[in-house]
């Protein structure tokens, strides 16, 4: 598995709960229902998405988006504890790691080096890069194609997400669904994750442990 890519939200930095209270004020502003059980359902890491699963209006999105600005500050997110030593270890390991969010590239590529990934996350995918998102394969096909055209059975995608883990099946990936309060192990595999793990750190150990040339 020479290929290894990530989600950023909830997989690499510590934001879904930010994420969370965003949106619940959105929410509040707009004057639709929103609980954590609502959350889990309509989440999606493209926030355009999100806010059709919501049911926000069109004409009330830039009210909503400006909701959004106000409220998350992706500058305060830090990566999970362990996570940048996880990908460096993987990276020494000789594995090509790269990045596909639902992000959009003005809002990610500044935090990349301010949490300390940039130089493992070589090849990158954001939302702006393709017309289609996530759970389509596309954002995921482009990635593999920065990387040099690996076969899908050989690389691997890691993401918490309902959506993530749906985009990984679609393209014959290897999805890794990362635990957390979007999603448990039985719905991660459940979407279509081949495997879990309570963290990234927490796979990594296990994968690296698993590939290790004995002697």
């Amino acid at each position: 598995m020479g290929t290894i890519l990530f989600d950023w939200d909830g997989t690499i930095v510590d934001s879904i709960q930010a994420l969370f209270e965003t949106d619940a004020a959105v929410c509040r502003r707009i004057g639709v229902p929103f609980d954590e059980a609502i959350f889990r359902q309509t989440f999606s890491p493209d926030w355009r998405l999100m806010y059709r699963r919501l049911g926000i209006p069109d004409e009330r999105v830039d009210e909503a988006a400006g909701v959004w600005t106000a409220t998350f500050h992706s500058d305060r997110t830090q990566p999970f504890p362990g996570v940048v030593d996880a990908l460096g270890r993987l990276a020494a390991a000789g594995h090509r790691l790269g990045l596909v969010t639902g992000g959009d590239r003005a809002e990610v590529e500044p935090q990349l080096a301010r949490v300390g990934v940039d130089h493992f996350l070589t090849v990158r995918v954001y939302r702006d890069d393709t017309p289609e998102a996530k759970p389509h394969p596309k954002p995921l096909q482009l990635a593999l194609d920065l990387a040099g055209g690996p076969r899908s059975a050989d690389a691997a995608y890691i993401g918490d997400a309902f959506d993530d883990v749906r985009m990984a099946a679609a393209l014959g990936v290897r999805g890794v669904g990362i635990e957390s309060m979007l999603a448990t192990a039985d719905e991660l595999r459940a979407a279509g994750a081949i495997e879990t793990a309570g963290s990234v750190v927490e796979w990594v150990d296990r994968f690296l442990a698993a590939t290790k040339v004995p002697g």
